[in-house]
């Protein structure tokens, strides 16, 4: 998700050589992902050759800033303690 909150899409090859994943293991990540409605993703062609691309939806951009909040306050909570 956080790439995709830098670009506004992504093809699926720039998503598996930046975070350096498999395509299998980034496969699975983002069915779960679109499957919560995080994703909106868009199949084409070019030339013969498909290409994927994704984008996070409103409602995934909303998750990632509240889990960037729910970390943020763990951060601030933990540097309290100490």
């Amino acid at each position: 998700m956080s790439v995709l909150m830098v670009d506004e899409r992504v093809d699926f090859n720039t998503l598996k050589d930046t975070l350096q994943l498999t395509d299998g293991n980034l496969a699975s990540h983002l069915r779960a992902l679109e499957e919560a409605g995080y994703l909106h993703v868009e199949k084409q062609f070019v030339g013969r050759k498909p290409n994927t691309t994704y984008q996070a939806s409103d409602l995934g951009r909303e998750a990632f800033k509240t889990h960037l909040d729910a970390l943020e306050q763990l951060i601030l909570s933990n540097r309290k303690e100490n």
